[in-house]
């Protein structure tokens, strides 16, 4: 006699840059490479949830103690917030994303538990909710609503809790070389070299580079994406977590680079390039090596679609 099917469901979650040099906290742009999450309900009784990792650097060494897990508390965060009874659950993770990189790991994984939480629940993800609970738990919004919807989304928190998040187009031709060290930079500590107040200027600085990439991108005017992304708040602060940043920031404009940028809070580097993208991550990679890291190069497209959910057999979009 076969054992009644478990119901299963798989979300998938791009990584994601965020900040994009003067958009601190604005920008978040989806990239293909993926988190995968199979959640598989745990019928009969005195069943226990239990989490599996594997994947990237880091995914082996997350949480296994499912109420430590960020997929799992984020899961069981959403079902108390949204009056959801959650069941017992086997959570298998897949995750190509590496821990602590500035590619968006943990907004990948809050989102992950969001939707999976809606899923079980049997009801379709709600937006608005859904960016209010990442939010929340993580500090900031602009990787979570990439991750949550795809390409580059434009995030302005309300003083009510809510999240304003657009969607903006962004060019097929552009792609993004990210070069990740042998480094881990938490958030907290990235965050808490930064000053708590900033002057004038640099406020407009980034201020004026900020709608200048948004104007650029829409006129495709690539020429001018090397100053939209120049940055006078966050990126030379992060100089002392990084090795190399500085070096990368300075360097002059070489052909394919459209512009460069650390990625979130580090300690990937991305660079903007329509072509030449061997030789731009190369570039990257040398200097990482010259501070003794070794690093990692990934030429990524932009991921149009964010966070998906499917059942055993299907797969469709929220």
């Amino acid at each position: 006699m076969k054992r009644p099917r478990q119901p299963s469901f798989e979300v998938r979650v791009p990584a994601s840059t965020a900040n994009l040099g003067a958009g601190f906290d604005c920008f978040g742009l989806a990239l293909e490479l993926f988190l995968k999450v199979r959640a598989t309900v745990l019928s009969g009784t005195g069943n226990r949830s239990s989490v599996r990792s594997h994947g990237a650097r880091g995914s082996a060494q997350l949480a296994r103690v499912p109420e430590e897990n960020l997929i799992f508390r984020a899961l069981q965060d959403t079902a108390q917030r949204e009056g959801f009874t959650v069941p017992p659950v086997r959570l298998d993770v897949y995750n190509d994303i590496p821990v602590a990189s500035g590619l968006g790991s943990s907004a990948a994984a809050i989102v992950a538990g969001i939707g999976l939480s809606f899923a079980l629940a049997g009801r379709k993800v709600a937006q608005e909710a859904a960016l209010r609970i990442a939010f929340e738990l993580e500090g900031h919004a602009d990787n979570a609503a990439a991750a949550l919807l795809g390409g580059l989304v434009v995030t302005a928190p309300r003083s009510d809790g809510s999240i304003v998040a657009l969607r903006r187009p962004w060019p097929r031709e552009i792609r993004i070389v990210a070069v990740t060290p042998e480094l881990s930079v938490e958030t907290k500590r990235a965050r808490a070299v930064l000053p708590e107040k900033v002057s004038r200027e640099a406020a407009v600085l980034n201020l004026q580079r900020s709608a200048l990439l948004i104007a650029a991108l829409a006129e495709k005017r690539f020429d001018l994406l090397w100053d939209a992304l120049q940055d006078s708040l966050h990126q030379d602060c992060r100089c002392a977590l990084i090795p190399g940043l500085r070096e990368m920031l300075r360097m002059p404009r070489a052909p394919g680079v459209l512009g460069l940028a650390l990625s979130g809070s580090g300690p990937s580097v991305v660079a903007l390039a329509t072509d030449h993208f061997a030789e731009i991550g190369k570039s990257l990679e040398e200097q990482f090596a010259r501070h003794h890291l070794a690093s990692t190069i990934r030429v990524l497209a932009v991921s149009e679609s964010g966070l998906t959910i499917g059942d055993t057999g299907r797969r469709g979009r929220n």
